[in-house]
């Protein structure tokens, strides 16, 4: 019973950011000339094969979407390319793009449709550096120690198409993106690292995380940051987010407020270790099953894994693992944790669910949960109990769904 409600309560969030409901209230009116369409992500096939379907003019264009993720459309050409690691063809689809903008007029309309992955299927490194370069800087400024956004800094200088590149190439036609947020705060410059948003940063702010870190970079890549300009300031054009994580969190919550729980909201924007965040939520579910209070822990946000052993999961999967261990079996508690673009981690699954029967299911099989979570093998747990959640592509992307129910 619980594992039905969790389930519904996932397909509720990603519902509220599909492109086919959230998509079509933010066409604009057709252009007297062309309308080209371009962009990035998990979510931008589904995207385009929407706005065809929608928009009552001709269009043309080409976006970028994960491997597994292409659907059919009519004129929009869908290129599948890398992620999480970008490849050549993601960089040829970049270069096509800034080609099929550039030489447009000010009767031209270019549609810009991005969403969570974004940043990895459009890797166009700047003139005179290749990929190899962006990935070593990449690497090292991650062993550095480097925070995402200095790391994003030094990855949008590096790049032709990042960071407004895209907006500047497409003038001086009128631009629109539309924006599926997988992102904390909702930030336009983090979202598929902002190639149609004026970037903030210079060339100077890299320069300096850099050297701040003592890092050691591709002779390339130091000329590429001594000599480059910087910009100029201009209008960028008109930017909407069409769905962000909170809309999949109040559909959550209102899939189990109408099942009789009370909705408690931890956030949209929940981070951290996702061992040590489902222990949080078991600790929060534990107290208010002692109060005898029935109420339904609905998060989203993104959470991680620090990798020790040689499992099979996700960040997902390793909440959930690790807030059945923190609810110890108590009758009343359960809980889901899903990616909502339908793949978490090294899985073919959005996540897992468990319920208060699920330690004893496990004990009866012989699986030992302590020890999965210790070799991160909690995709392999759940797969095993049959208590994956496995969507399929859901092509969209506002982050992870987490929730817990307490009945007591």
């Amino acid at each position: 019973m619980a594992g039905a409600l969790l389930r519904r309560m996932f397909e509720a969030a990603v519902a509220a950011a599909q492109p086919e409901n959230c998509l079509p209230p933010h066409l604009p009116p057709p252009p007297a000339g062309r309308t080209v369409v371009v962009g990035a992500g998990k979510a931008s096939a589904e995207m385009a094969r929407v706005l065809e379907a929608h928009y009552p003019a001709p269009v043309e264009g080409l976006v970028a979407t994960r491997y597994g993720h292409a659907v059919p459309t009519r004129s929009v050409e869908v290129v599948e390319a890398g992620h999480p690691v970008p490849d050549a063809n993601g960089e040829a689809a970049a270069r096509r793009m800034l080609a099929l903008v550039a030489g447009l007029a000010e009767d031209d309309l270019v549609i810009c449709l991005l969403s969570g992955g974004g940043s990895a299927l459009l890797p166009m490194p700047a003139p005179g550096l290749t990929l190899d370069d962006k990935r070593a800087v990449t690497g090292a400024l991650l062993r550095a120690g480097a925070t995402i956004a200095e790391i994003n800094c030094v990855r949008r200088h590096l790049s032709a198409i990042k960071g407004g590149r895209l907006a500047l190439a497409a003038r001086p036609a009128r631009l629109l993106t539309l924006a599926i947020s997988d992102v904390a705060g909702d930030d336009p410059l983090v979202i598929a690292s902002g190639p149609t948003v004026p970037d903030p940063t210079s060339f100077a702010d890299a320069r300096a995380i850099v050297a701040r870190y003592g890092l050691v970079v591709p002779d390339g890549v130091r000329r590429h940051l001594e000599t480059a300009r910087d910009e100029p300031s201009a209008p960028w054009g008109d930017y909407v987010l069409i769905a962000r994580p909170a809309q999949a969190v109040a559909a959550a919550a209102e899939v189990v407020r109408a099942a009789g729980y009370r909705p408690v909201l931890l956030g949209d924007a929940v981070e951290g270790e996702a061992a040590a965040v489902g222990a949080a939520h078991a600790r929060l579910a534990r107290e208010h099953l002692a109060r005898g209070e029935k109420v339904a822990l609905v998060s989203g946000g993104e959470v991680t894994v620090t990798v020790r052993g040689d499992g099979i999961g996700g960040p997902s999967h390793e909440y959930a693992l690790s807030l059945m261990l923190g609810c110890g079996g108590a009758p009343g508690l359960s809980g889901i944790a899903c990616d909502t673009d339908g793949i978490d981690g090294a899985t073919e699954a959005a996540g897992a669910w468990y319920d208060g029967a699920t330690l004893a299911r496990a004990a009866a099989r012989g699986l030992d949960p302590r020890a999965a979570q210790a070799r991160n093998d909690a995709g392999g747990f759940f797969a095993a109990l049959g208590q994956q959640v496995v969507s399929g592509p859901t092509r969209t992307n506002v982050n992870d769904i987490r929730a817990v129910l307490v009945d007591p």
